[in-house]
C-alpha cells in the first residue's frame, strides 16, 4: 500500500494513511463527532507521540490504557473524546492482533467478495454498518481493493461520481462537496423529523 491520500489535508498525515493500512483504519475509527481532517490526521499524531513513523497494532494493544489515553489527550487532543477513543483504538488493535496477527491489510487482502469484506469490517470493534460501508468504499475507490461486488456491498457510498463520504475525498474541492452533501442530508433529516419536509 503506497497511495497518495488527501483525507487529512496535511502532507505527513496523508502520507502515513497512504502507506499504512492500520493508520487508515484508525483514521476511519476516529471519524465521528470531529471534522474529517482532524480524525484522519489522528494516526500521524499518535505515531509521532509514540516516537514512531507508523502505527503497530501489537504495541498499541499492549500499551498501558491510562498512558495511551494520556497520549491522545495531550494538547492538541487527537479527538474531542480522547479517553473513549483511546479505549476504542486499543480494542481495535487487540482484535487485529487476535484475529489477523496484527496485520490490518489481512482484513481485505484475501476477501473474495464485497459482502465477505463488509462482514469482516462490521466485526471490527467500533465499526458499525455505516462506517464499515464507508471504509469498504474507501478501499475500493482509493486503495484499489475491489473484490467482486464491492460497490454493491458499500451501498450508496460505493457509487461512482458521488461525494458522500471520506471515500470520495481526493483534495480540498471534493472535501467541500462532501461537506455540502452532509449538510444537505442533515437538513433533510431534520426537516423530516419536524414534519416540514
Amino acid at each position: 500500500m503506497d497511495i497518495t491520500m488527501r483525507l487529512a489535508q496535511q502532507p505527513e498525515a496523508d502520507e502515513l494513511l497512504g502507506r499504512s493500512p492500520l493508520a487508515a483504519l484508525v483514521g476511519m475509527l476516529l471519524d465521528q463527532q470531529v471534522p474529517m481532517e482532524w480524525a484522519f490526521s489522528g494516526p500521524w499524531t499518535i505515531a509521532q507521540r509514540m516516537d514512531s513513523d507508523d502505527l503497530d497494532a501489537h504495541v498499541i494493544a499492549a500499551s498501558d490504557p491510562e498512558e495511551f489515553a494520556a497520549l491522545l489527550s495531550r494538547k492538541p487532543a487527537v479527538h474531542r473524546y480522547p479517553g473513549s477513543m483511546a479505549k476504542r483504538i486499543q480494542q481495535l488493535c487487540a482484535y487485529l492482533v487476535e484475529h489477523y496477527g496484527g496485520d490490518a491489510a489481512a482484513i481485505w487482502s484475501d476477501a473474495k467478495t464485497g459482502d465477505e469484506l463488509l462482514g469482516r469490517l462490521k466485526d471490527l470493534p467500533g465499526f458499525g454498518e455505516q462506517k464499515a460501508r464507508i471504509f469498504l468504499a474507501l478501499l475500493g475507490k482509493q486503495l484499489g481493493v475491489r473484490p467482486k461486488g464491492w460497490r454493491e456491498a458499500a451501498g450508496g457510498y460505493g457509487q461512482a461520481g458521488v461525494y458522500r463520504s471520506a471515500a470520495d475525498i481526493t483534495g480540498p474541492e471534493s472535501l467541500a462537496k462532501v461537506r455540502a452533501y452532509k449538510q444537505e442530508a442533515k437538513a433533510a433529516a431534520k426537516a423530516a423529523k419536524t414534519g416540514k419536509g
